[in-house]
Formats: structure tokens, sequence, C-alpha cells
């Protein structure tokens, strides 16, 4: 058979480190520009990406030839340089050592795309912190509280 035929969904969620609320609001739209960016320049395809405060969700179809821990640390480091460079905060910015992947399949996308398009709404009720429990519970990812998030 020739050629390469593939379709990888991975929701990739990360937070600024000690999930302090950083990213101001006006500056969202520009990190979600920043972001398509990296990923479409990593051969990846950008299917959703939504900045909060505290954390980013990213939903991607991503390139069979592309590590995702790779991925995710070039638009660490560069989202973190960008938000330096430009002089966004008055304080030092990081993002979370860490970060989780979770895969989907071709009929979830939808309701993926739908749900990290509607953060602002989802966070008046739950935290981050709760929201990225649950996803570990959904997926049975094994994990020890001490270790969940950077402080």
């Amino acid at each position: 058979m020739a050629g390469t035929f593939h379709k990888i969904y991975i929701q990739i969620v990360f937070s600024v480190r000690n999930r302090d609320k950083l990213i101001p609001k006006e500056k969202r739209e520009i990190l979600n520009k920043y972001i398509t960016g990296i990923v479409e320049n990593n051969n990846c395809k950008m299917l959703a990406v939504n900045t909060m405060p505290d954390h980013v969700h990213i939903l991607i179809g991503l390139s069979p030839s592309v590590a995702i821990s790779s991925l995710v640390k070039g638009i660490k480091l560069a989202t973190a340089d960008l938000i330096k460079k430009e002089g966004w905060l008055r304080i030092g910015f990081h993002w979370q050592s860490g970060y989780g992947a979770f895969s989907y399949s071709h009929k979830e996308i939808l309701n993926v795309i739908k749900y990290i398009k509607e953060q602002d709404e989802h966070h008046r009720v739950k935290t981050f912190k709760e929201e990225y429990k649950e996803f570990l519970q959904k997926y049975e990812i094994e994990h020890n509280e001490k270790y969940l998030f950077d402080f």
C-alpha cells in the first residue's frame, strides 16, 4: 500500500507555573495565534486553541513524525519568550514543567472543539485543578497528588 494515512487527535493541556492567573485577557488572542503558528510550523493541524489566564487547551491533528514532548517544549519556550520580550508582565513568566496529552477519536472532535472554545463559561463553575483531575480520572491515569502541579 502506498502512502501514509493517519488521524491522530491530541488535546494538550498545561498551566502557568503555580497556576497563577498571569495571562492578560487582552493578550489571549495574540497567544492563541502564536501557538497556532508553532503547531502548523511543526506540520501539525490546529483544530482549537484557547488560552485562559492560568492554562491553555490545544487540540491538534498530530503528524506521526512529531513527538508530542518536543512540540509542547517548543510551544512553551517560544510563548514564554514572547511574553517576556513583549513585556506583558512586570514579573517573570514560566509554564509548569509538565503537561497533559489526551487522545480522541474522530467522532469526538466536534465536542472537544466546543469544550475548548467554551472554556470561559466552563471555568465559571469549575477550577482548572478540578478540570485537570477529571481528565486524569477519565483517562484512568495514575498520579500522585503531591506531584500533580508545581508549587
